[in-house]
C-alpha cells in the first residue's frame, strides 16, 4: 500500500500514453505501475534500478494487473549511464524518487531517527545529486524531469535542486499543480501536519 505522497509524486510526472517515460529507481515498481495506470498501458515504459532483488518482483506484478513494462534493467552502481546509453536524450519524462533519510516517514517509524547519522545524510545528498546528473543527461530536449524524496530535509530537497538549476543553465522549474502540499524553493513539500501524508519534497524540472 502506498502513501498518498507517492501517488501524487506520479501524477506530478503527468506521464501521458504514448511516451517513452523512464522510472530511474524503480526499486518493487510501486511508482512505475502507477506511471504505467496514466499511460493507459500505452506507451514506452522503462524500470531501472540497482537492486536486483527488489527489480525482479516488478515483473510478475505488472503480469498481474495486466501494466506492460517494456524492458527492466538492473543498474551498476557508479556504472548507470553504460546500461542506459540508449535512452540518452530520449526520454520525455524521468522520474527519480531518490533514496533518502527517510525522515518524512518518521510518523511511521519513529525509531529511524535514531538510525540517521551525519555522515549518512552527506552521503545521501551526494548520492542524489549524482542520480539528478544521470537523469539530465536521459531526459529529452523540452521533457522533464520529476524528483522525489520522501525526506523533510531541506539538503534533500530545495537545496540539491536549486544546485542542479546552477549548475545547469537552461533548465528551469516547473513546480506541479497537486491538490496537496505547500511550495518549498522551487518545488513543493508535504507534511503529516498540513496535509495528512508522509513529508515529501516533490520538483518538476524542464529541459532546454
Amino acid at each position: 500500500m502506498q502513501d498518498a505522497g507517492s501517488q501524487l509524486a506520479c501524477e506530478a510526472v503527468a506521464a501521458r500514453p504514448g511516451e517513452p517515460v523512464l522510472d530511474l529507481c524503480a526499486g518493487a515498481g510501486g511508482t512505475t505501475l502507477a506511471l504505467a495506470a496514466a499511460m493507459q498501458i500505452a506507451g514506452t515504459l522503462i524500470a531501472a534500478d540497482t537492486d536486483r532483488a527488489r527489480l525482479s518482483r516488478l515483473a510478475p506484478r505488472a503480469a498481474r494487473v495486466g501494466a506492460l513494462i517494456a524492458q527492466t534493467i538492473l543498474l551498476d552502481p557508479g556504472r548507470e549511464l553504460e546500461a542506459l546509453d540508449a535512452w540518452r536524450g530520449k526520454a520525455d519524462a524521468v522520474l527519480v524518487d531518490a533514496p533518502c533519510s527517510g525522515t518524512g516517514t518518521w510518523r511511521r517509524n519513529p525509531e529511524a531517527r535514531w538510525r540517521l547519522t551525519a555522515a549518512e545524510g552527506v552521503r545521501f545528498v551526494g548520492f542524489q545529486s549524482r542520480l539528478l546528473g544521470i537523469a539530465g543527461e536521459l531526459v529529452r530536449p523540452g521533457g522533464r524531469l520529476v524528483y522525489v524524496v520522501c525526506s523533510l530535509l531541506d539538503a534533500e530537497g530545495p537545496d540539491g535542486i536549486a544546485d542542479f538549476l546552477a549548475a545547469h543553465p537552461g533548465w528551469r522549474a516547473d513546480p506541479p499543480a497537486l491538490p496537496l502540499g505547500t511550495p518549498r524553493g522551487t518545488g513543493i513539500r508535504l507534511t503529516p501536519f498540513h496535509d495528512g501524508t508522509d513529508g515529501f519534497f516533490i520538483a518538476r524540472l524542464e529541459k532546454p
